[in-house]
């Protein structure tokens, strides 16, 4: 059968290396999103199953703002949860297969072993509720095929991203102070669309999770980030405690948000590689780019 697939959210850094990825398979798709398709509105999304019949559907819009989700609650369900379920029956009426894009703050990050697709949930910010709100749509619906494919600290080319944002204040001789108590894996926007075009045209269904491997935590990330582009900074360590003296308004952040991805290796037939493998093909990519 051949492949069609539709991108929504086409602007982000994840749609490029998705498309990327599509397009080195030669796969044929569309990449949509603001202002031609707005998710929130039916209206605009249900033409573009009328037109277009899409076997694929890979849903890497988002608001991902975390702090602004807090105030802006309803924002981030109607984009990162209802406009889900929308694609979800979209997606069932057409018989296409729906990719969906979720998050590791679905987690409240009290745990200290990676977490499991399966494992109970407990969001502790408003992202993290949108996010699940989505998931628990897709859940409900119950297209014939579908996906959610969890992931976390997203870096790549083509947005903002934590690498960047370090990057661009030690450039300007700014003092880093970086948390060290916060637990997690990377995950290279590049690696990621290879997974999620893997998992596109298997028989997976349910819920995976998928970053790089080998846990770490914000400062060393930063730390290797800037050797990795061969450049100094004053980068300190800190809690997250003392971070956020200095900034109360802040959502809540999972602590630990390792995710385990064995499922997902097993459906894809890969091991993820680790996080630190993938800096020097970010720095060629953003040479590449002529910058982030």
């Amino acid at each position: 059968m051949n492949e069609f697939a539709v991108i929504f959210g086409g602007k982000g850094m994840l749609a490029r290396a998705v498309k990327a990825e599509l397009a080195g398979r030669g796969i044929d798709f569309v990449s949509l999103d603001l202002p031609e398709c707005d998710l929130t509105r039916a209206a605009d999304v249900a033409p573009v199953f009328q037109r277009f019949d899409p076997t694929l559907v890979f849903n890497c819009a988002a608001h991902t703002r975390v702090d602004a989700c807090e105030d802006e609650q309803d924002k981030a369900d109607a984009i990162n949860g209802y406009a889900v379920g929308t694609l979800a029956e979209m997606a069932k009426a057409f018989n296409a297969k729906l990719v969906q894009v979720s998050t590791d703050f679905v987690f409240d990050g009290q745990g200290n072993k990676p977490y499991r697709p399966e494992d109970r949930v407990g969001p502790l910010s408003a992202y993290g509720r949108s996010k699940l709100l989505g998931e628990r749509l897709i859940q409900q619906i119950q297209p014939r095929h579908w996906a959610i494919v969890r992931t976390a600290w997203l870096f790549g080319v083509g947005g903002a991203s934590f690498p960047r944002t370090m990057l661009e204040l030690g450039r300007k001789g700014t003092t880093l102070r970086v948390v060290d108590d916060q637990i997690g894996c990377p995950t290279y926007t590049e690696d990621l669309a290879a997974a999620l075009v893997d998992v596109g045209l298997s028989r997976a269904q349910g819920i995976y999770h998928c970053t790089n491997s080998e846990p770490t935590n914000w400062y060393d990330f930063a730390v290797a980030a800037f050797d990795a582009f061969g450049e100094k900074a004053d980068v300190q360590p800190t809690t997250t405690q003392q971070y956020l003296k200095n900034r109360p308004k802040q959502a809540p952040r999972p602590m630990y948000s390792v995710l385990d991805c064995t499922s997902l290796e097993t459906a894809i037939g890969r091991k993820m590689r680790p996080w630190r493998e993938t800096l020097a093909d970010f720095r060629k990519a953003v040479d590449a780019s002529g910058g982030f």
